[in-house]
């Protein structure tokens, strides 16, 4: 796990099997703000004011990136596929947060979709657990996209957040290098990895 900018680090690690992350869109989101009780306050997502491209980023290997919606005029035309988390997994259910989050896969050949419950305190997994960063995906997702890639030995993730693609990958038997920019984030993720029951 590295703590620091991942674009001062990424230079010296060399090539990697497969690039597994969840940027910072370039949205702004406040996660933090929300006035509902019993909703989790949080900062603001590091560097996600400003515009993300994702073209520096693919250039080790085979990429599997997150919110690829928001800066996909980023991404290289006419290769790659996009998948679909499905985190309702009801149609006309009524929730505050959106039902699905789209990623990019560079070496993906077809559409594909995710369907696991992921709202509020109804969850398919990790019930019961608090969040420590405002986007962290469930492990079963990263688990997911690693099961797309079987032959990636080792995972690089540049945005690690809390560790969850570490997490999947300690889980799946991969080797995984982390990078995150808040030093809390990296704590958490040294936490979680250090645990022998992990979620």
């Amino acid at each position: 796990i590295y703590n620091m900018d991942c674009r001062k680090v990424l230079p010296w690690l060399g090539k990697f099997d497969l690039l597994l992350t969840d940027p910072p869109y370039g949205i702004n989101y406040a996660a933090g703000e929300s006035t509902q009780q019993g909703i989790q306050k949080f900062e603001r997502i590091k560097d996600d004011d400003k515009p993300f491209d994702a073209s520096e980023f693919l250039i080790h290997g085979d990429a599997i990136v997150w919110g690829a919606n928001n800066y996909a005029h980023t991404l290289p035309k006419g290769i790659g596929q996009f998948y679909c988390w499905d985190k309702v997994c009801k149609n006309g259910l009524k929730v505050r947060i959106a039902e699905c989050e789209y990623a990019w896969h560079q070496n993906g050949t077809k559409p594909r979709v995710f369907r696991h419950l992921w709202s509020g305190a109804y969850r398919a997994s990790e019930a019961g657990q608090k969040a420590v960063h405002p986007t962290q995906k469930p492990v079963a997702l990263m688990r997911w996209c690693l099961s797309l890639v079987e032959d990636a030995a080792t995972v690089l993730d540049p945005f690690a957040g809390s560790g969850t693609t570490g997490v999947a990958c300690k889980l799946e038997g991969r080797k995984a290098v982390l990078i995150e920019g808040v030093e809390a984030y990296c704590e958490s993720a040294a936490k979680r990895l250090s645990q022998g029951v992990l979620f």
